[in-house]
């Protein structure tokens, strides 16, 4: 029999004391940022102070409107002085999925990603939730705190944008906090945020990815080349699956010195964390749920057996991992 939901918090209130300095990290998206406003609320008036640094730089434009609108401060994570907090958590991540997560013990950890093999004095680890915020709102209710408007807004957007309007993974746990945050919400800033999806310079991506696809047997393979940034692969994956003969979309695109593959399908078939982790776990990170996962690789493994710049070959590359990975 697992704890009820007040023990749960019992023991997450246990991890910390009243002179803590507390660094909440996050990969930045919607169900990262509202997942760590949630735990800065619960730690209010609890610890000294609690900041949120991010691992990725944010430039998505909905990502981007909803810490504005929202007021969230965030703090990208080589501005932070690590050494003025005695106490880490991770919301939404695990160490395993990010090599700068990767530097981090955290002592608390709160996601719904499959567990990686990671050891933290307190975790919450619950891979069949659709969003870590509703596990967090299952933390706000049990704390009996009212969750303000900003922050109701944020953890509902976030369990909207995780299960994509419950056309993914979900649970009833996440239909009852989804309903719950509805009568706290602020539907224009809600409204707003969703409308904030794209930039004016993305388009040329969409041309792009248009140009280059590739088709088999419901399959859409992109590979874009230089990206300004990794969320254009996530858009451009999330675009393709709205076509009703697309069953996967696998959209890649070179950032920095990665390489990033992006998987989206109907949730019908293959699992799509275990085709990222099976294909491509071995060049870098890789994981992710049944319809939604991600890879990234550094170029500098790529280059032992592939050009990364051969836009061609490395697409090739791609399809011929996949193919590799688990049937079922």
């Amino acid at each position: 029999m697992g704890l009820s939901m007040s023990e749960t918090l019992r023991n997450f209130y246990n991890q910390f004391a009243g002179d803590d300095q507390v660094l909440i990290f996050i990969n930045a998206d919607p169900d990262a940022i509202a997942s760590a406003m949630a735990v800065k609320r619960l730690l209010w008036r609890k610890v000294i102070g609690v900041t949120i640094t991010c691992v990725n730089r944010i430039d998505r434009p909905d990502n981007l409107a909803m810490i504005r609108l929202l007021g969230v401060k965030i703090i990208y994570i080589d501005d932070i002085d690590r050494s003025r907090f005695n106490r880490y958590v991770m919301v939404d991540s695990q160490p395993a999925h990010h090599d700068l997560l990767a530097q981090i013990d955290p002592h608390v950890i709160i996601d719904h990603h499959p567990e990686t093999n990671i050891k933290a004095p307190f975790q919450d680890i619950r891979p069949s939730y659709g969003a870590v915020a509703s596990i967090m709102t299952e933390y706000l209710r049990a704390a009996k705190i009212k969750p303000s408007a900003k922050l109701a807004t944020g953890l509902y957007l976030a369990i909207k944008t995780d299960t994509h309007n419950f056309e993914r993974q979900a649970l009833a746990e996440d239909v009852q906090a989804f309903q719950y945050l509805f009568k706290y919400i602020n539907r224009h800033l809600a409204r707003k945020i969703e409308q904030a999806e794209l930039k004016f310079e993305y388009l040329k991506y969409f041309k792009l990815a248009f140009q280059n696809m590739r088709r088999r047997k419901g399959r859409v393979f992109v590979n874009l080349g230089p990206v300004a940034n990794p969320d254009i692969c996530v858009l451009i994956a999330d675009f393709f699956m709205r076509i009703n003969s697309v069953k996967w979309s696998i959209v890649s695109g070179l950032c920095g010195r990665k390489l990033i593959i992006i998987f989206r399908n109907d949730g019908l078939r293959t699992n799509a964390g275990k085709v990222a982790e099976k294909g491509f776990g071995a060049f870098g990170s890789a994981g992710g749920h049944k319809s939604m996962a991600r890879a990234e690789i550094p170029t500098a493994k790529l280059k032992e057996f592939i050009d990364p710049r051969d836009d061609a070959k490395l697409l090739k590359w791609i399809r011929r991992q996949i193919v590799k990975g688990p049937k079922k």
